[in-house]
């Protein structure tokens, strides 16, 4: 069973956790669902026959994530880790329990600087944001960055009544909004930083982090219309040279087809570009809130399916393929770069 890793500080140019794996809207387990699923955790167990020491941890590490564990309901929200600093890409619910450890627990003081960048402003982007605990703490400076002009009004609105009881002015913590250019390289936090665009209904921006070597892109919230070289033409590098690429599968291979417009991929198109760049590693996240964990770990199933057509078909016709390292991604995952 793949683990979620732990918070020990480890030697990497790069290191990203993921605070948020979920797409659209926040999808906590119902009661009814964990008794079942604990039910048959049990009747398996039992099944099994082995009551010895340490069994239990033997059961259940033998288990499949999306019997054990899940992959979790917070919306996006990921920290990227270089040389003691941090960034944080947008504000989904899992914002609110990365909060918490900044501010060294829930009744902590402190925080210093935060840099957020936001990839766009739908809701399941923003909707942690109200609770994320930096912000109401005075002597915090909170640095938010976005492509969109528009980054302060969006603060406005989510601070304002009737959608939140505190206004934007009763805030503790500075806040100071900085506009990036398209494609443009900057340095943060030890890293540099190139902004590009996806393809979503919105405009939405994807992010690629350089440090030490190593590249890491995030690319979530796409659709991912454009494909090859050409078609992406100057958003083209954000898959080149990559060891580590967060991508979004929302949806199926078929469910694409069937919601067109919708801004969201299925893992085979990332597994296409990653394969035809080189890309060492791949992460698929952005799982619909109308999966269950099972769904998630059927489609993961298929896009292993099609992995494996890909790799045999290129096999056959004796041309060179680039065999990729790739998963599906769960909240509390931690990647080295």
């Amino acid at each position: 069973m793949e683990t979620a890793g732990t918070d020990d500080k480890q030697e990497s140019a790069i290191r990203v956790k993921i605070w948020g794996a979920r797409g659209s809207l926040p999808t906590p387990q119902t009661p009814s669902g964990l008794e079942f699923q604990i039910r048959r955790l049990m009747e398996d167990y039992y099944e099994a026959g082995d009551f010895s020491m340490g069994s239990v941890e033997q059961f259940l590490s033998r288990l499949p994530r999306h019997r054990f564990g899940g992959f979790g309901g917070n919306t996006p929200c990921m920290e990227v880790m270089s040389g003691g600093e941090s960034v944080i890409i947008d504000g989904g619910s899992g914002i609110r329990q990365l909060g918490y450890q900044l501010m060294g627990g829930p009744c902590g003081r402190g925080a210093g600087e935060v840099h957020l960048l936001f990839t766009h402003f739908h809701w399941d982007h923003l909707i942690g944001l109200p609770f994320f605990v930096p912000l109401f703490i005075p002597g915090n400076k909170i640095h938010v960055y976005s492509v969109q002009a528009d980054l302060p009004d969006v603060f406005k609105v989510l601070f304002k009544k009737p959608y939140f009881p505190v206004g934007l002015d009763q805030l503790g913590a500075e806040i100071i909004y900085h506009q990036l250019e398209p494609r443009k390289e900057f340095t943060l936090a030890n890293m540099k930083i190139t902004p590009y665009e996806l393809d979503h209904p919105d405009p939405c921006w994807g992010y690629k982090f350089e440090a030490g070597g190593k590249v890491f892109s995030y690319c979530v919230d796409t659709e991912c219309v454009r494909v090859s070289a050409e078609e992406l033409g100057p958003d083209l590098p954000l898959y080149q040279n990559v060891d580590l690429m967060i991508f979004d599968a929302q949806y199926t291979l078929l469910e694409t087809i069937e919601k067109v417009n919708w801004g969201h991929a299925a893992a085979s198109l990332g597994i296409d570009i990653a394969m035809r760049e080189g890309i060492k590693r791949v992460v698929f996240i952005h799982h619909d809130p109308a999966s269950s964990p099972e769904k998630i770990a059927a489609a993961e199933e298929q896009a292993r399916r099609y992995y494996m057509s890909q790799i045999k078909s290129a096999r056959r016709s004796g041309h060179k393929t680039n065999e990729i390292q790739w998963s599906f991604g769960f909240e509390g995952m931690i990647l080295e770069v």
